[in-house]
């Protein structure tokens, strides 16, 4: 009798009885997939080339709907960009006889690997694909890694790391216990090869995908850089709670000694107190940090490593800096004031000086999310993380030649005028043929080198992952900033959760305030847009 009124009470609201009978996937969902249909049907007209992979732009419109979180909320600009960032993440799944795998380039690129595949970006996709429906494709893609001839350490890979939050968000620890021995032996590969006597990790700014930058020229390109070691503290950490989940609890402890031993290194050694930031310092002996802020800085947060209440917070500044990182469509990967920044349209073209990556800017996002939620600090606000999310939404765009704009991703954009780098100088190669041997014209197309999706479920509505069975959100919207939004259909712990706000009630038809469901039911709310924790309902046994 109470499902028959709440379904009533929906007749005359912004979604109908005939509405929801279209949520065919998801029995429990509010939204209907009108939207992924729509916005489906506009990305598939505009893609000049329609590359496909396992999955064909025929194809999409019903697999989107069978596997994303569906989105509504009154900013458009960000709800299309989440739609569009969708539509290409799933043109990088490919079968292969390995299983299924995800690319970073649609073309071959000489760089790659097996398949395609590069593993620089690889943990942003597994943050990524993590709230896909279908999880198949993250879990052949881990095994295809370590046992079907994936080669994890040509780049910086946090690899451990990227598995543990794949499993911490359905709640399905099998594939990370199963491959520990893996993550183990890859881990103590990177201590023989990149471990200096001090006990820092050293990289190449070219193996952690950011060729030519600033602090990599000062330096001949190796360092001990907050990247490298960053990503090795997380691993550690992760191996930990993945040795604890298999009960190896003696793996466990020499795990976390290991994270513990390296933060107080970073801390000490790359901490630059006069700068107040994270600075790579070069290879060798008496050496000094390099003399410029490059965003890769904030990494340690990504992690949640440095301590708090210990001044590192003020770091953050550099993010809203115009002189900083701040750009009409930053954030830049190198401080503006520093004489060596440059937006270059001659030489290499990609460079780590100047321009805007996604790549960085995912990072940035990650860690700026968990320094919202997790530190007491009055450095950074909910309002800036809004503002440099809706820097990188804006940053979602191309212009064509008849002056019409169409959502976009692609490698390095020049963070003053939003011109894609790579793509303005790639089309200019061998007389304007697009030189194949670089990736032709689909080369940086649709580009797979970053998170956008994941941004906006953990961080703009903060569904925040752990390992309990307590759902807890933390959506970090300003005060005052929308009056309604809807995140349905999302997979988490093997539930469908729904996190749905509706400053009326009129929108949804559900009642006022912020509520978070649990498979159709409602399990913790609130009046207002705030931190909000419910416990899942404990299933019943068949």
């Amino acid at each position: 009798m109470k499902l028959i009124q709440l379904k009533c009470t929906l007749i005359g609201s912004a979604l109908t009885l005939s509405n929801l009978s279209n949520a065919q996937h998801h029995p429990a969902a509010i939204l209907n997939d009108e939207k992924i249909r729509s916005y489906t049907q506009t990305f598939n007209h505009n893609d000049h080339t329609h590359f496909g992979q396992a999955i064909s732009n025929k194809a999409t419109a019903d697999w989107l709907s069978k596997n994303i979180p569906r989105l509504d909320c009154p900013d458009k600009d960000i709800e299309e960009i989440y739609h569009f960032r969708w539509w290409t993440f799933r043109k990088h799944i490919k079968h292969t006889p390995d299983g299924f795998v995800i690319t970073e380039f649609l073309p071959k690129v000489s760089w790659s690997g097996k398949h395609n595949t590069i593993s620089c970006p690889a943990s942003h996709h597994f943050r990524e694909g993590r709230w896909l429906h279908n999880q198949k494709y993250l879990d052949d893609y881990a095994i295809f890694w370590f046992r079907k001839g994936g080669d994890p350490r040509r780049y910086s890979f946090w690899a451990a790391d990227a598995i543990y939050h794949h499993a911490l968000t359905s709640n399905d620890f099998s594939r990370a216990v199963n491959l520990l021995p893996d993550l183990i032996s890859n881990y103590l590969a990177w201590e023989k090869t990149r471990l200096e006597p001090d006990g820092l990790f050293w990289q190449i700014d070219d193996r952690d995908g950011m060729e030519l930058s600033i602090g990599g020229k000062q330096h001949r390109g190796q360092g001990k850089r907050a990247t490298i070691n960053s990503y090795m503290y997380g691993d550690a950490i992760a191996i930990a709670a993945i040795a604890k989940q298999a009960s190896k609890h003696k793996i466990s402890e020499t795990f976390n000694n290991k994270a513990q031993k390296l933060k107080t290194l970073i801390l000490n050694k790359l901490w630059d107190p006069k700068a107040k930031f994270f600075k790579v310092l070069p290879r060798g002996e008496n050496k000094t940090l390099v003399n410029v802020r490059e965003l890769h800085g904030f990494t340690p947060w990504y992690f949640n490593l440095p301590p708090k209440n210990k001044g590192f917070e003020a770091a953050w500044k550099q993010l809203t800096d115009p002189q900083g990182f701040s750009a009409p469509f930053g954030p830049t990967v190198a401080e503006q004031r520093h004489p060596d920044f440059s937006l270059s349209y001659s030489g290499h073209e990609c460079q780590w000086n100047g321009p805007s990556w996604p790549f960085a800017t995912s990072v940035t996002l990650t860690a700026l999310a968990n320094v919202l939620n997790n530190y007491p600090q009055e450095t950074i606000s909910k309002s800036d993380y809004f503002h440099a999310l809706k820097t990188y939404t804006k940053s979602h765009r191309l212009t064509k030649k008849d002056g019409t704009t169409i959502p976009w991703i692609d490698e390095n954009i020049n963070p003053l005028t939003g011109d894609w780098i790579s793509r303005t100088r790639l089309k200019s190669w061998k007389n304007g043929t697009w030189d194949k041997s670089k990736g032709g014209i689909e080369r940086g197309k649709d580009y797979n080198h970053s998170t956008y999706c994941d941004l906006i479920i953990t961080g703009l509505i903060g569904l925040r992952p752990r390992a309990d069975n307590t759902v807890e959100i933390n959506p970090l919207i300003p005060d005052n900033k929308w009056k309604y939004f809807c995140l349905d259909a999302i997979p988490y712990h093997g539930y469908s959760l729904t996190i749905i706000y509706d400053k009326t009630g009129k929108k949804y038809g559900l009642g006022s305030g912020l509520r978070i469901l649990a498979n159709g039911k409602v399990i913790a709310s609130a009046q207002t847009i705030q931190r909000l924790t419910g416990t899942l309902p404990q299933k019943k046994k068949p």
